[in-house]
């Protein structure tokens, strides 16, 4: 059983999609960010770094529980643990990995920025809202000059790029961007919005 540490926010979600996607048995804790769950003493013993997502396996690699914190290192390790969502060969795991690390380096942390500028800063910084709306925009336009000619970010196969980036895009009116602008990645969300695991993964914690 593997044990998922997890709140409604896109990094969580990856993780509930992924399991969802794997048909893994799992179960759900929820860590209410916005009441400081996060702070208490019994999380913190698991990730000292106070973010979620945190899943523990149970049956980890050597028949031991393992805690696995970092969304990306997660996906990873659930990856490799099932022998799916990596693309086989080294070409295409290779393509898989780089554009999971343009999650971790840039889609999340640019459109987070966006995010918390446009809806949650407690003043109006004209700099900040239009540094991170263009930024926004370019990753955009990376993604969809990506997609151009592929079915999924890494060709071929959907992997954990695709479901590293999704709740990412689906939280696209948060950043104000139109979609319809980038249809490369118009046409990639909604193939991805359509698969019943992603969405009952999006969907967690219930």
């Amino acid at each position: 059983m593997i044990t998922l540490y997890t709140w409604t926010t896109p990094n969580g979600r990856k993780i509930s999609i992924a399991l969802e996607e794997l048909g893994l048995r799992y179960e759900t804790r929820p860590i209410d960010i916005s009441r400081g769950d996060q702070f208490t003493p019994e999380f913190l013993a698991l990730n000292p770094n106070n973010r979620i997502p945190v899943i523990v396996d149970d049956e980890g690699p050597d028949g031991q529980p393992i805690t696995v914190i970092e969304s990306g290192a997660i996906l990873l390790y659930l990856a490799e643990k099932t022998g799916r969502l990596l693309p086989a060969g080294a070409r295409g795991r290779c393509e898989a990995i780089q554009w999971l690390m343009f999650q971790m380096g840039s889609v999340g942390p640019m459109l987070g920025q966006a995010h918390h500028f446009l809806r949650y800063a407690p003043e109006v910084i004209p700099y900040a809202v239009e540094r991170y709306t263009k930024e926004a925009e370019r990753i955009y336009g990376v993604l969809n000059t990506r997609l151009a000619g592929r079915d999924w970010l890494a060709g071929a196969d959907y992997s954990v790029a695709d479901i590293a980036t999704f709740p990412w895009i689906a939280s696209h009116d948060w950043q104000e961007i139109d979609l319809d602008r980038f249809p490369e990645v118009r046409r990639w969300f909604d193939a991805i919005a359509a698969r019943p695991a992603v969405q009952r993964g999006m969907a967690v914690p219930r």
